[in-house]
């Protein structure tokens, strides 16, 4: 029945508007003005039948709605448009604290498992484990490019090339946290990566002559007192671990800073010039493997992984495959929610997101405290919530 109604509205149309253009030329004849009218219906029943076998069903329900819509004014609103309009508004408040929870949680899920692997299971081989995590969101993120879920750049031997200087620091940047991670307790870690901050505005002032304001110059002060009297006041101090992390800020800088010298030089190189992240994640876990095999061999950690017992725990391959999966759900999430609220938002998140993560660092593990100590990590997590906002204004 819908289908008649529909071929009746569309062929008063078209008669209607046939009719329009004969206007003023029918003659007096009465068999000649029906002889037009015939040829007018005929055509007319030829185009709607016509319409009717090649348009979608939507197309003609479209057409209709709209008609209705014309005819009675916008003051009227069919049902569904009322739903529709309500599950935009709610897709739209909801999308922010989704896509920030979704952010938050493999954010700190990510690190409290990579400490679960290197310091619970006591797994010594941080290069192998970056190897295992680079490798499953290299084929993650393959499958969702053949599925077309995602948008992958081609990669070029040009792009590769120009890219092998950021990827060589982003290496070592995730090696030298793998085993700072190891031997800090995470509060501390998160208090000393605040140092990377400072290092960032240095590189910026020297390399692109940007000037940060005083806020901000006072939020890293304060920065940097909480990084030195946690330190002091450390009771599970350890040198090696506190020197890994002091490489990790200076390569974290330097990836930031590299990433932002060589980006405009690598658009260049893609087809449709430009390099979104989920390429960036795919040619930097891809190009991280030579290197950690590399590394494996000459470090002679693939025969430690081959003897020790762990790797024989299939729980042990379970929490490092959940952690290498995490790490690309913050690649995805983070974009998520950056797409829904922005870059102020996104930042202050982050910092904030640091305290959680403390907290729960320091409980799920047993970590001991001093008084001292716990002012210095608050303070320090205080700072970092004030540099995001120093950089905001």
């Amino acid at each position: 029945m819908s289908n008649i109604k529909l071929d009746q509205v569309v062929c008063h149309d078209s008669e209607e508007s046939e009719l329009t253009s004969w206007n003023g030329k029918v003659t007096s004849d009465k068999n000649r003005a029906y002889e037009i009218l015939n040829t007018i219906h005929q055509q007319g029943q030829r185009s709607i039948n016509s319409i009717t076998a090649n348009a979608e069903p939507g197309t003609l329900t479209d057409r209709f709605l709209k008609g209705n819509r014309a005819a009675i004014g916008d003051s009227f609103n069919l049902p569904f448009d009322g739903n529709e309009k309500r599950a935009h508004v709610f897709g739209r408040r909801s999308g922010p604290l989704l896509s920030g929870t979704a952010y938050c949680i493999s954010s700190c899920s990510m690190i409290l498992l990579n400490k679960v692997v290197l310091s619970s299971y006591n797994f010594s081989a941080g290069i192998s484990l970056m190897f295992y995590q680079n490798l499953i969101s290299c084929l993650v993120v393959a499958i969702l490019g053949l599925c077309r879920a995602v948008s992958v750049e081609k990669l070029t031997w040009k792009l590769i090339r120009v890219w092998i200087p950021v990827n060589i620091i982003f290496v070592g940047m995730l090696v030298s946290g793998m085993y700072s991670l190891k031997y800090i307790n995470i509060a501390m870690v998160t208090i000393l990566k605040n140092m990377t901050n400072i290092l960032t505005a240095i590189g910026e002032y020297y390399v692109f002559r940007k000037r940060q304001n005083q806020k901000v110059w006072a939020a890293m002060f304060m920065m940097i007192i909480s990084a030195v009297s946690g330190s002091i006041t450390d009771l599970s101090f350890d040198a090696t671990g506190y020197t890994w992390q002091i490489l990790n800020c200076i390569l974290t800088a330097g990836y930031s800073l590299t990433l932002r010298r060589v980006m405009d030089k690598a658009k260049q190189t893609t087809k449709s010039g430009s390099l979104n992240e989920v390429s960036m994640v795919l040619l930097n876990n891809l190009l991280s493997l030579p290197f950690a095999i590399f590394l494996i061999i000459v470090l002679n950690e693939w025969e430690y992984v081959i003897n020790v017992d762990i790797v024989k725990l299939p729980m042990f391959w379970v929490v490092a495959t959940a952690s290498g999966l995490l790490g690309l759900a913050i690649s995805f999430t983070s974009m998520w929610f950056l797409h829904q609220t922005g870059p102020t938002t996104y930042s202050l998140v982050g910092s904030l997101n640091k305290i959680p993560i403390s907290i729960a660092g320091i409980v799920l593990f047993k970590v001991p405290l001093s008084i001292p100590n716990t002012f210095s990590i608050l303070f320090g997590l205080f700072a970092g919530i004030f540099f995001a906002r120093a950089k905001m204004s």
